[in-house]
């Protein structure tokens, strides 16, 4: 992951503090746990979308609003893009879309260059709710209509939030073709164990359904 990557020695070591082998590897469940996977698949690191992203180096109070995190990441982008992968280009803060007569902003705006496609970020800090994906899904469309190049790819959604249900994610995703997915952000740094011991369970279990 480092040499694909191009890691600087304090880049590594923030990737290695934060877990993000762990946090990369737990983002697929479907994937081999092993190293050999992760190095040679075309699919190299950083062009998934993974499930949890560590946002500590925002440095944000006890209580902040959506505002408040948004500006954080803006001016953090350098460790911000480090953590949603270094494919990730910044294209706009509050992107405008105008539909019908009305404008609409999205929180940030991003290009991807190994999916080719823009990334909508929706950002929460709250728990995730139901409502927020008929939200994202009228953005995406409006992206792919106004903006999207003829060479690209749709538009992608994440859905950022400060936490989640499993199963309400699973229900409200559950009929919609959508390409949405609902990411949660901790503001402190995952225990490490914790991960590596999810990882020892699903290993064991996709070797169990060998």
């Amino acid at each position: 992951m480092a040499i694909k990557n191009n890691y600087s020695k304090i880049e590594l070591d923030r990737q290695l503090s934060s877990s993000y082998y762990e946090r990369y590897m737990l983002s697929d469940r479907t994937i081999k746990l092993s190293v050999n996977k992760t190095i040679d698949e075309g699919d190299y690191p950083n062009t998934k979308l993974l499930d949890v992203y560590s946002l500590k180096f925002l440095n944000l109070p006890n209580e902040y609003s959506e505002v408040d995190l948004r500006k954080a990441i803006i001016n953090n982008l350098k460790n911000f893009i480090l953590e949603i992968g270094k494919s990730f280009t910044f294209v706009g803060e509050e992107y405008r879309i105008q539909v019908g007569n009305k404008d609409f902003f999205i929180d940030l705006l991003f290009y991807n260059r190994e999916l080719t496609c823009l990334v909508a970020f929706e950002l929460k800090v709250g728990k995730f709710q139901p409502e927020y994906v008929s939200k994202m899904d009228f953005y995406l469309e409006a992206l792919d209509k106004q903006e999207k190049k003829y060479n690209e790819n749709p538009s992608v959604g994440i859905i950022l939030c400060a936490d989640k249900d499993e199963k309400v994610v699973e229900y409200a995703m559950s009929r919609t073709m959508s390409p949405t997915m609902v990411a949660e952000y901790k503001l402190k740094l995952i225990d490490k164990k914790i991960l590596e011991n999810k990882l020892k369970e699903i290993s064991v279990f996709i070797e169990k359904d060998k």
